[in-house]
Formats: structure tokens, sequence, C-alpha cells
């Protein structure tokens, strides 16, 4: 096989640091490979693909050492724009792309700024639209289209240039789980029917694992911790210790096998781990029979939950009915309860309604018809003020809330606005840091946090008004799983301790599984379904409906005889839930590393 990328013992460090971010990497990538780079925020698999692309060290300086070759050039030699006729990137955030005021233009761009003959752009334009599905879109704006359709515009843009190998950056980040297994889909189709490289940077991995990859590459501080077939890297425990989640499907078998080992339950030719003669890398064609029998008595073994929650209602929303265009309505008679102290998704595909259904509650939008209720009292009259002291509301992205320089200003902003006395102010954004684990860097500038960090200062902000209901945008987009656990489990110790309401809009669906006992989900802006998320992901009618991914362990249980699939997701969660809390218990028997005090604890 011919390799189109070469590491022979390259080093790279940024120039504004000490110790370099990427040390002694040996790495082949042959042509026709699709390979999958995870690993940890902060493990160096940015930084590996910045200089794949020529942004190290053109955009990004620093000192390399070793050699790199990609496509027969060296990077550094190329530029960025010589390298990106051989390698096209489409980055996490799209709309960073974009340049034209149409789809067409955006297409155009590259080959305009070659100086192609306009008959031969019109061609290639339209050949590329098709390619990705969007020569419909060609006339439209981007910022009309939605999160995928953006995606395949980004990838166009790239591929009229003929290039040899797609690079991926966070491909899925901001997709909702149906049009991440389409983008996936395409990226495979495109690599095949143009014979190409891909190389996809990703920390879901089940999700890129929807279509077959070559490898695996798993970074760990600057080094390459695995690079290993997909076969083979889920029958060991590297992704888990690297902080990465494997496929669901895979760690409810390695329960399985953990629990009937540890009673010595098993049969004498049961397996002790996963074989990769099995194929587990994809539910679909696993071999369960090996398996069966350990994973059935761990099942039966596993006590079914209950959860109820007999609290008053704290928030009713009635026939709920909301379009930015009169004709158009986004919402459609929507209407549910939420009890005090609840913990729940409204999840949905792109353009469902969610955002619009929080702007209404937060009172940003007046509904055309029905009504909010707030612990049994009609909210219309409340302005956004007066009710931002009452309900809560956190967006995705920390720095669209954060507006002042230091912590402290920022924490108390929202007291000042209200003229609190400042002795008062002090004293509630004192204690708001303790319980966000921020009280040690209340005089820190904010620009020297982590983005977790940043979200747990955007979420004090909002603790410091005493809210009963937090509403969070997207918690986790974007986080690796250490940083979605340490955030998560934050906003649980919130839910738990100060008997706060959460409410959480997700694409996320492991997280609607692991964290919240209710899902809301909406479709075509009408509300489909009100259930327990293990329902809700194991009912493929609504899956499709409301472009939700079907859990992997809705297979998995099919596959093993259990005709209730929900029933196993609901003991996996749960058996989930105790080995965390278990564990953290242990690592913290008296509460001083309590989930909000994880990253003061890793300072």
């Amino acid at each position: 096989m011919q390799p189109i990328i070469e590491f022979k013992d390259f080093s790279f460090k940024y120039r504004a640091q000490t110790e370099p971010t990427l040390r002694e990497i040996n790495l082949t990538v042959n042509r026709g490979e699709k390979i999958l780079i995870t690993g940890q925020s902060g493990s160096g698999k940015s930084t590996l693909a910045h200089c794949i692309n020529g942004l190290i060290p053109c955009s990004y300086k620093g000192e390399c050492t070793g050699s790199l070759t990609v496509a027969g050039t060296v990077p550094s030699e190329q530029g960025v724009f010589g390298m990106a006729k051989k390698v096209g990137t489409v980055l996490q955030d799209t709309d960073g792309q974009f340049i034209g005021m149409t789809v067409a233009e955006d297409l155009a761009f590259a080959l305009e700024n070659d100086a192609v003959p306009q008959n031969e752009i019109f061609g290639k334009v339209d050949e590329v639209a098709e390619l990705v599905e969007m020569k419909a879109f060609l006339d439209h704006s981007p910022n009309e289209l939605s999160g995928g359709q953006k995606q395949r515009v980004s990838l166009g843009g790239v591929l009229v240039d003929d290039v040899e190998l797609l690079l991926f950056d966070e491909p899925l980040a901001n997709l909702d789980p149906a049009t991440g297994k389409r983008t996936i889909a395409l990226i495979d189709e495109i690599m095949k029917e143009k014979d190409l490289t891909v190389l996809i940077v990703e920390h879901r991995v089940e999700d890129v694992l929807y279509r077959d990859v070559d490898r695996i590459i798993v970074m760990n501080e600057g080094q390459i911790a695995a690079d290993m077939a997909p076969d083979d890297l889920l029958g060991t425990d590297i992704l888990p210790k690297m902080g990465i989640r494997e496929p669901l499907y895979v760690t409810a078998v390695k329960h399985a096998l953990d629990y009937v080992y540890a009673r010595e339950e098993r049969a004498a030719d049961w397996p002790m781990k996963i074989d990769p003669k099995d194929r587990p890398q994809h539910i679909e064609t696993m071999n369960l029979e090996p398996y069966r029998e350990a994973l059935l008595r761990w099942f039966h073994a596993s006590p079914l939950p209950v959860r109820s929650n007999e609290e008053a209602p704290v928030l009713e929303v009635r026939d709920l009915t909301f379009g930015y265009d009169p004709e158009t309505p986004v919402l459609k008679n929507i209407s549910f309860t939420v009890r005090k102290g609840e913990m729940l998704s409204i999840v949905g595909k792109n353009g469902a309604g969610k955002s619009t259904l929080s702007s209404l509650i937060c009172g940003f939008y007046r509904p055309d018809s029905g009504e909010i209720l707030l612990e049994g009292k009609d909210i219309s009259p409340l302005s956004v003020k007066e009710r931002g002291e009452k309900i809560g509301f956190v967006m995705q992205s920390p720095n669209q809330m954060i507006s002042k320089p230091m912590i402290m200003e920022e924490v108390g902003l929202g007291l000042r606005v209200r003229e609190v006395p400042e002795e008062e102010t002090v004293k509630r954004c004192e204690e708001t840091l303790k319980t966000c684990g921020l009280y040690p860097m209340r005089n820190w500038p904010v620009g020297a946090l982590s983005f977790g960090q940043k979200k747990r200062v955007s979420i004090a902000s909002i603790l410091v008004m005493d809210p009963g209901i937090l509403i969070l945008d997207e918690p986790t987009a974007g986080q690796d799983y250490r940083h979605y656990t340490e955030i998560m489990e934050f906003l649980r110790m919130l839910n738990r301790e100060k008997d706060l309401t959460i409410i959480l809009i997700t694409h996320d669906m492991h997280l609607m599984l692991e964290y919240t006992d209710r899902a809301i989900v909406l479709a075509d802006g009408q509300l489909l379904t009100d259930d327990t998320p293990a329902k809700v992901l194991t009912d493929p009618e609504t899956a499709d409906r409301a472009y939700l991914k079907k859990t992997s362990l809705y297979d998995l249980a099919l596959g093993c005889g259990i005709e209730k699939p929900y029933e196993l997701v609901e003991r996996f969660i749960d058996y989930e839930r105790a080995l965390r809390d278990t564990e953290m218990a242990e690592r913290d028997p008296v509460g001083e590393e309590s989930p909000a005090h994880g990253e003061e604890a890793a300072l």
C-alpha cells in the first residue's frame, strides 16, 4: 500500500509553551484508508490534524522536529494554501468556513480564486452539489441551512479542489443523532466514489463506527497510545482508561462478563473478554452467542429501577402555539408539566422547536396562543428580567454569556444590575462559587479558565439569582467524555442537593439516558411523546420521526432474546450510575473532591 501521510519521530512545541504538545510521533496512513483519531481534550489530536493541513507551523507558530510528508510534500514548505489543494479540511464550526452569500457562491469560491473559466465553474459546482446532495439549495443563503446542510456545503467547498485527503474536525459536535448518521454515511460514500483518504477527529467513537473504519488512533498526552483495528481495540480497556466512551453495547457486555466472573457463575468455556473474532465494531454484525448467557444472568440479577416524582408541578405549558411567521407555526399545541426537582431532557432534530420552546418559557418571545404557568400562576405578565429571577437559562457557549473580565464581577453582575446591596452580593457570590467549585479562582480573570470552567462560571452567574428552574442548551456539546462527566455530575449534584429543577436541551442520547428520567420529544413542531428516555430510544418509530438515534442497547437486547429492550436500557443506566457513585465515594470518602470541586482539585 502507498503511504499518503508519514510522521517520523515528529514532535511539535507551540511557541508559547515549554513542553511539546506532540512527542515522537511515528505514524503512517496509506492511501484509501479511513482513520478515526480520538482522545481527550488536550491529548494532541487537533494539533496532529493541524500539522497535516499546514496550519502548523504556518498559522500556529512553534518548533518542529522529525519529519512529516503529506501526499508527497512537506506541509511547512507548501503553506496553508498549497496544502488546501491536497487536504480538504471541514471544521467543527462550519459557519467559520462560509465565504459566499449563497451555497453556489460558496462552492465556487476556490474555483474563482484559481481563475477557472466560468462554464467550467458552473459544471463543477453542479457536480459537487449533486455529490453532497445540496443541488436544490444552490440559491439559498448558508444562514438558512440546518447544521447538517451546512456541513454538506463545507464538504462540497473542499471537494471542488479535487483533494486527495479529507480531514474532519469533530464533524458530529453540533448535529442531531440522525443527521450525524447521515453525515457519516455521506463521508463513507464520497470516500469510495472519489477514492479518497479520510481522517476523522472525533471523540464520539460509537457514532463514527456507524460505518467501517480501518484503524482507530488513540491520542494521549501528545503521544499515540494505540493504533489498532476497531475490532481489536474494542476488546481492550484502552478507551475507558483514556477517558473515552466506548460503544454502549460493548460496555454492557463487559459489565456482564465482569459480573459473572466476580461471582464465579461462569461456564468453563465462557470468554473472559470480547474476542476480536466476534466483530464488535458493529452491534448489527457482532456475534453475540458467546456472551448471551452472561448478559442474561447480569440482566436478571439487576433490579429494574423504579423512579417517581410526586412533587407539585413547578412549570406547566398548556396548548402553546408560536410561529416567527404567523402562517407557519414552529410549535403547535404543546402541553407538558414539569415537577419540582425533576431533571428532564427536551430532544428532537435540528429545527424541531426545542430552543424556541425555551425562549418562550424565558420570555424572549410571546406565544401566539396558550399559556405558561410557574408554580400555578400565569407568567405572561412577567418581563424577561423578572422571569430570569425564577428561571435561569444557560446558553450552549459560555462565551455568549460572559461579559466581564473577572470571575467575581461576572457572577455578581445580575445582582448588581438589580441593585442588591454590595455586602449581600459578595456573600451570595462567594457561596455560589463554593457550590460551583470555583471559590479558589474567584479573583481570576475569566480568560484563564478552561471551557468547562467557563461553563461553570456561566452557570454560577445564573445560580446566584437563586432560580427554581435551570434550562441548559446543549450543556456538553463538543466536550470529551471526561469534561462531559464533570459538567453533568456537577449538574446532578445541584439537582440533588439544591433540589433544583433542571431542563436539558440536548442532541446527546447518552446524556438523556444517563442523567434524565424523562424525555420530552419534539418533531415537526409537535410534542411527539413524553416518556422515559429508555422507552423513547427503544421505540424505532419515535426515533425515526424525531431524528433520534436508537440506542445500540436495543439491538443488544433483541440479539440476546430480551423481550422488552427498554428494561435492559434502564438496568444498564442504573448499574452505570451505581458504579460511578461508588467510584466517586471511594475516591472522595469525605467529600473534598465532589463533582463541584473536580476542576479545582486538578489545578
